[in-house]
């Protein structure tokens, strides 16, 4: 669904008249930052499939830190896998780095560890990894990250539509104050269970990541 879409659905709700673009008015502005607003508790209520992806970093000889492009800040790391070498990376904590890269020798070959050491100047993560690169490998991180906000009357929402508009909706209800019809409490319940129920068909599709087993 639509940016336009989501806005005219809550406007519908709320027996206001529909708009041909997001910024038609200053209500469906707002309406447009209460729909955003949503889409980011939704987003970070659960690990939605379409918000997942992979990205692909290829490492250069004597270079340990690299940028996840277009992974943002808020990006969550699943699985991480040298897949020129045919194995699973693990998370090593930045201590572990200090130690084996400042108390030890430092040794180069294929990666098997990752860390976090921050962002880059376009705010996505930044990881080092080790042993340092000792020549082209190509490093895959399965990631979940959530859709920038909407702007465009044509950006299409990732998450579950339906919890994004019943959430935007109760938000609606309670910065109006007063509504002759469902009040913004009990909007908020209809919202937490579509989100539950959301939730509940998403995680079907993921049973193993409830069982925990050592590689």
């Amino acid at each position: 669904m639509t940016y336009l879409d989501l806005i005219n659905n809550v406007l519908r709700r709320l027996r206001e008249d529909t708009v041909d673009t997001a910024n038609a008015t200053d209500y469906s502005h707002l309406i447009g930052d209460l729909v955003n607003d949503a889409k980011k508790i939704v987003e970070n209520s659960f690990d939605w499939t379409a918000l997942r992806d992979s990205i692909t970093v290829n490492t250069v000889s004597g270079t340990d830190t690299y940028s996840l492009t277009g992974s943002g800040d808020l990006a969550v790391i699943k699985d991480v896998m040298n897949t020129t070498s045919k194995r699973f990376m693990h998370l090593r904590s930045k201590e572990y780095f200090n130690n084996v890269t400042y108390n030890t020798s430092p040794q180069s070959g294929s990666p098997d560890y990752f860390t976090f050491v921050g962002t880059d100047s376009n705010r996505d993560l930044e990881v080092q990894v080790y042993p340092k690169p000792d020549a082209a490998y190509a490093l895959r991180f399965d990631v979940v990250k959530p859709q920038t906000d909407l702007t465009t009357d044509s950006d299409s929402l990732l998450a579950p539509t339906n919890p994004v508009i019943q959430l935007a909706y109760a938000m609606a209800l309670r910065e109006r104050g007063e509504t002759g019809g469902q009040s913004a409490a009990e909007q908020f319940a209809v919202a937490s269970t579509a989100l539950s129920d959301a939730i509940a068909f998403d995680a079907n599709r993921y049973p193993s990541e409830l069982t925990f087993q050592v590689r």
